[in-house]
């Protein structure tokens, strides 16, 4: 049985003084949740200080990305190496908004999913469709392409011990969600996918949703076969929003 995910991401939000008030309540509350991993992805800067403070928890840390490179003239970029030295344990790949915003293409997503798991980290990649490409009927076609750079590049083998988390880019921050139907057949579909190259890995492969995630309709979607758990965004700010959510996905 698939153990559940729920990852908080964080993005380009908090300062010290809202970080440690969110990170204090998260550890008064994480011995009531039940039988699921919980992790949460700080800015890079508040890496290690996020580290620091869950140091004794079960509570694991990510980063919101990471740079397919080891070292070398990368201005901006950090590497898999440098987040270990950390205490991080997840990487988020390919995410929608740096696809859209920072030109990040399948091909690239791909290649650093390999570099996450050659630094022993695990990723987290993320796949899905726009609001035009929903509306037009593309959404298989597109998660499609999006798992078959990893598939076609790499082989079936670089997703044992991948997350994959799908987040239609059209629910991501509307407050618009996929319902638990749409979301499990994009979850079915994923798998199936990868049970076409290998039936064990898809079976073992963790798919979280994302997509205005709540504690209002997370048990729902995680009542559903395929889904595995969710990564977060705006309600993993707050900490008894975030803390019900794991709830649900431990139920």
């Amino acid at each position: 049985m698939r153990r559940p995910l729920v990852a908080g991401n964080w993005k380009m939000n908090g300062n010290l003084k809202s970080i440690h008030a969110l990170v204090e309540e998260l550890k008064r509350g994480i011995d009531q949740v039940g039988e699921v991993d919980v992790a949460v992805m700080p800015p890079f800067v508040y890496i290690p200080e996020v580290t620091r403070l869950l140091k004794d928890s079960r509570i694991a840390v990510g980063a919101q990305n990471m740079s397919r490179h080891a070292a070398g003239a990368f201005t901006g970029e950090v590497s898999g190496e440098m987040l270990k030295e950390f205490g991080c344990r997840y990487a988020i790949i390919g995410h929608s908004e740096r696809r859209a915003n920072y030109g990040e293409t399948d091909e690239k997503a791909a290649r650093k999913v390999v570099g996450v798991k050659e630094r022993g980290l695990i990723p987290i990649l993320c796949v899905g469709e726009t609001l035009m490409e929903h509306e037009r009927g593309n959404t298989y076609g597109v998660v499609k392409r999006q798992v078959d750079a990893v598939l076609d590049f790499f082989g079936v083998e670089m997703f044992r011990g991948t997350v994959i988390a799908y987040e239609p880019v059209w629910a991501i921050g509307t407050g618009k969600t996929a319902t638990p139907e749409i979301a499990q057949s994009v979850h079915s579909f994923i798998r199936d996918r990868l049970a076409e190259r290998n039936e064990a890995i898809a079976n073992e492969v963790r798919i979280i949703y994302g997509g205005s995630v709540k504690a209002s309709n997370a048990a729902a979607l995680f009542a559903m076969p395929d889904i595995d758990g969710g990564l977060v965004g705006g309600a993993s700010l707050d900490a008894r929003e975030f803390l019900s959510i794991c709830k649900a996905a431990a139920q």
